[in-house]
């Protein structure tokens, strides 16, 4: 899947939209609208207008409609292109998020970022530092360069996703590795340079949090 913006597993998005995983792929094969590409191994990675789009099809389900009406709803909205709904706001409550990088400048880009939007921000330089950190700061999200010790990040998403109380994965890597990252265990990936809107929309997403930075990537 080429392009510049964030792709997310079927589990992230199932997550995000508080639906069953077999819920969405009732959706894909009975409607046949939004259908994720697949990868060699079969995984479904949504892009995020797909997301958008089941958004929309989930906010309709919630007023009451029928699925079939809903997604009728939705080939109408996408025809004239007025398919929006943003993720509802989650508590007030300031998150934590693990920066797994081997940049220290990446980092520190990063960070700038999430401490504006309120989130509480440490990094690790290592492998075996994350992991450390991982466990002793209990975070929400971990961000993981799939470079970072000399290309352990794919280990390091493994890692995170077989704990028992696993945060969200967001992979990222100037590499074209979304299809490893998601079938390692990452959540969604975004490819470098990152672009701090999508960025911050993507991480907003994963952790149910309403921002600002979502209508500028819309708008984009």
């Amino acid at each position: 899947m080429n392009g510049t913006g964030p792709i997310y597993s079927i589990s992230a998005v199932a997550k995000m939209l508080g639906v069953p995983v077999a819920t969405l792929r009732t959706w894909e094969d009975r409607y046949a609208l939004v259908i994720p590409e697949r990868t060699a191994s079969r995984h479904r990675l949504f892009t995020r207008e797909q997301v958008e789009q089941l958004r929309f099809v989930k906010a309709r389900l919630d007023e009451g409609a029928s699925a079939a009406d809903a997604h009728r709803l939705l080939r109408e909205r996408s025809e004239v292109g007025e398919v929006s709904e943003q993720p509802a706001p989650a508590g007030t409550g300031r998150t934590r998020v693990l920066l797994a990088e081997n940049d220290p400048f990446a980092a520190e880009f990063q960070e700038y970022f999430l401490k504006a939007e309120g989130f509480e921000t440490a990094a690790a330089f290592d492998y075996d530092t994350a992991v450390t950190a991982l466990n002793k700061l209990l975070p929400s999200l971990v961000v993981v360069e799939l470079l970072i010790s000399g290309g352990l990040g794919l280990d390091l998403c493994g890692y995170l996703k077989d704990r028992k109380e696993a945060p969200k994965i967001l992979a990222v890597s100037s590499l074209d590795s979304a299809e490893q990252a998601l079938a390692a265990g990452a959540d969604a990936f975004l490819p470098k340079p990152l672009d701090p809107v999508k960025y911050m929309t993507t991480v907003n997403e994963l952790l149910g949090s309403g921002s600002a930075w979502a209508g500028q990537s819309a708008a984009m």
